[in-house]
Formats: C-alpha cells, structure tokens, sequence
C-alpha cells in the first residue's frame, strides 16, 4: 500500500490504473477496447478452385491404398470433400457426354401451355355456339312453317 502511495501521479501512464476495473466498464489498453478473448473472429468459407479440385482428385487415384489420409492432411481437406468433388466431376462428364449435337431448341414461351389451354377453350366454345346458331335456325323456320309469330315486345327482338 505504501509502495503505491510513494508512486507519483506523473510516473504512472495516462491508461494505468492503481486498482481493478470496475465490472460493467469497458476494458481498455492504450485507448483501444480489449477484445473478448472467448469471442472468435468469422470464420470465412474456404473456396477451392476448379483446377484445384481435379489436381487433388488426380492426386488421389493415383495414391496407393492407404496414402489418401496423408494427402489430405497435406492439403487440409477431410474425404467428404474428395466424394463430393468425385461426383462434382462425374456429374459434369455424364452432362457433357450426353449433351446433343445440332441447333438448340427454341426457348419455350413459360406461358405457351396457358396459351394452348385457352385456345381449346375458345375452338369448344365456338362449336357451342355453331350448334346454338343452327337451333335457333331451325326454331325460326319450325315457327316459320306453324305460323307462330317470334317477336315478343318485351323480348326486343327485330327479326
């Protein structure tokens, strides 16, 4: 205690404090906040490219059995990345083999099947209406032959 007592006030640093900080302040040194040494920084995804992937895969079959695990500890990778880069490459090699030559087909229009349902619509609609048209054709001359007069005033009719 009296060790800090002799101590002057101008032999102490600006940021030193003789006693403990208080809880609920903020630590600091030099100015700047202490960081939470339990707190982490992100971690960012790594990202392999694609020459990367194939040069490890090639690297990999031609291992001997057993040598994997010593190539991936080299590199840092764990075997679910090799299978999932070995089907990665699979996958690319069936679509390229599979692909078909010639002229691409037209885009289709995403509305075209709305489209076609509409116009079946409209062709079974005016069938309806060929066989309306044609009864009410036989009506007026049924009408015609019996005499029966068509025009009702209410109805508004001029024919």
């Amino acid at each position: 205690m009296e060790a800090s007592a002799n101590v002057s006030d101008s032999e102490r640093r600006g940021a030193e404090r003789s006693e403990a900080p208080r809880s609920g302040e903020p630590e600091t040194f030099d100015g700047q906040p202490v960081p939470d040494p339990q707190v982490t920084a992100k971690a960012t995804r790594r990202r392999f490219s694609a020459e990367f992937k194939l040069q490890v895969l090639r690297e990999a079959d031609a291992c001997a059995t057993g040598a994997v695990g010593g190539l991936l500890r080299r590199h840092g990778l764990y075997s679910s990345h090799l299978s999932v880069w070995r089907k990665e490459r699979d996958r690319a090699v069936h679509d390229r083999l599979s692909k078909k030559r010639g002229r691409k087909p037209a885009e289709r229009n995403p509305l075209s099947p709305r489209v076609a349902q509409l116009e079946r619509e409209v062709r079974q609609l005016e069938g309806k209406l060929k066989k309306a048209e044609l009864i009410l054709d036989i009506q007026k001359k049924v009408a015609a032959l019996l005499g029966i007069p068509l025009n009702h005033p209410e109805s508004g009719d001029s024919e």
